[in-house]
């Protein structure tokens, strides 16, 4: 008999189920006048307020690494996110650009995070 090479034979199907869990917070304020001193308007973070009306002790919360993002609205419109930038620890909002902006315009900043969990199932068949 010929020398044969043996080879197991099996189907197996994989499932995956991945839940995003997004954890979303926003945080208002109502420009100042003292904010808008240039072009450039920056606010830090303890000027913000947040969902529940407080406000803001420390830091924005930040987008986690390539998991996340900001959406800024001004007088309610979305922002181009080329036009304004969160510190990387939370400490300010800078927004360019800001000379159109009116005073008292409210400003809500909303951070998205993800924290993904995924669940794989695989099972043979013969």
């Amino acid at each position: 008999m010929a020398t044969t090479l043996f080879k197991l034979v099996m189907n197996a199907v994989t499932t995956t189920d991945t839940d995003t869990n997004p954890e979303v917070e926003k945080y208002f304020y109502k420009l100042r006048a003292a904010e808008r001193t240039s072009a450039t308007i920056t606010i830090p973070a303890v000027r913000f307020t947040d969902d529940a009306g407080n406000t803001m002790t420390g830091n924005l919360t930040t987008v986690s690494t390539d998991n996340g993002y900001y959406l800024l609205f001004v007088n309610g419109v979305l922002q181009q996110s080329s036009l304004f930038t969160v510190s990387a620890g939370g400490s300010q909002v800078v927004i360019t650009q800001g000379s159109t902006v009116p005073v008292s315009a409210p400003i809500t900043l909303a951070v998205n995070n993800f924290a993904p969990v995924s669940t794989s199932t695989t099972t043979v068949t013969t």
